[in-house]
Order: C-alpha cells, then sequence, then structure tokens
C-alpha cells in the first residue's frame, strides 16, 4: 500500500514540477549560450592573468544567471556586484584573522549570506566567491581583481549583449 503511495507521490509531483519550470524559445536558448561564452571567454583571459582561476565557478554561476535569466532579482546588477564585493571581503577578512580552517568556510559562507540580506544584495555565487575565497586563501588583491573587475565586467558584458540583442533587455534596475 505505502508502495503505490510513493508511486502516486511521485507521479503527482513530476507533473507539479513542470508547471514550475520556465520555458524557454530556441532564439533565448541560442542567445543565453552565445552570450555566456563571450563573457565567460572575457573572465576567463581575466583569470589566468590574475592567478585566480577557481573564480570560473563563481563567475560560471553568475552567467547562469545574467544570461540565463537575466530578469531575476538575483541577476542585476546592484546583486552581481554587491553580493560579490561581500563574498570577497568576507573571505579576505576571514583569511586574515583565522586562516583556511574548514571552519573558516563555513563562517565565511554564512556572514556573506547574513550581509547580502540585510543590505538587499542577494547574489546566490557570491556564496561560493566566499567558499573560493577561503579555500584559496586569498589575499586584498582577491577584492579587486578577479571578484570586483570581474563582477563589472559580466555586468557591462551582460548589459551591452542583452541590449543589442532581440527581444532582450538588460537590467531590469541598475540600484
Amino acid at each position: 500500500m505505502k508502495h503505490r503511495r510513493l508511486i502516486a507521490y511521485i507521479r503527482h509531483s513530476r507533473h507539479r514540477g513542470r508547471s514550475y519550470q520556465p520555458k524557454f524559445s530556441y532564439p533565448q536558448v541560442l542567445l543565453s549560450w552565445l552570450g555566456s561564452f563571450v563573457g565567460i571567454s572575457i573572465l576567463a583571459y581575466l583569470s589566468a592573468y590574475s592567478h585566480y582561476p577557481l573564480i570560473a565557478a563563481p563567475m560560471g554561476a553568475t552567467a547562469v544567471l545574467v544570461f540565463g535569466v537575466p530578469d531575476s532579482p538575483l541577476a542585476q546588477p546592484r546583486n552581481v556586484i554587491g553580493g560579490n564585493f561581500w563574498g570577497a571581503l568576507v573571505s579576505i577578512l576571514c583569511v586574515q584573522i583565522w586562516g583556511t580552517a574548514p571552519w573558516v568556510m563555513a563562517l565565511a559562507v554564512a556572514t556573506t549570506i547574513m550581509l547580502m540580506k540585510l543590505t538587499r544584495t542577494i547574489h546566490p555565487p557570491s556564496g561560493a566567491v566566499a567558499l573560493v575565497g577561503v579555500m584559496s586563501g586569498v589575499s586584498w588583491h582577491f577584492l579587486l581583481t578577479p571578484v570586483l573587475a570581474g563582477s563589472a565586467i559580466i555586468v557591462l558584458w551582460t548589459f551591452v549583449f542583452n541590449n543589442t540583442a532581440p527581444g532582450r533587455t538588460y537590467p531590469r534596475h541598475w540600484l
């Protein structure tokens, strides 16, 4: 009997979940692919130049937001730049004070979330910025290059790309 209820629950959940998931047209998919390819290419060269190759992970997640769902509140410039700023600053301070122990990684992510909520700059990849920062034992250089420079470049590229592509605009708001 429990087996049948479980199967019914899974079927119902699967059908219900489809209605919540966004659908994208093929042109939207192609434009998201092209924009993110060029944006990440720019950032990859910046990361290689600045010697912080791990930054590709958080900026990859940022690209998903700004090119995949550019209307999301989490993808707006205030959130991208502000959230990544908090992630980098917190990771630097944590490394300076406590080092790179596993509990410091957790502290950096949790503190970044708290500060983003207080400042209304929630950007999920910023948690990864904090985590990568502590894992890498970063210094003050990390804040400017690649985090703020990378964030500014991805926002500017998203602005240029989405406002020249047909049917796309970015951002919904700057601040």
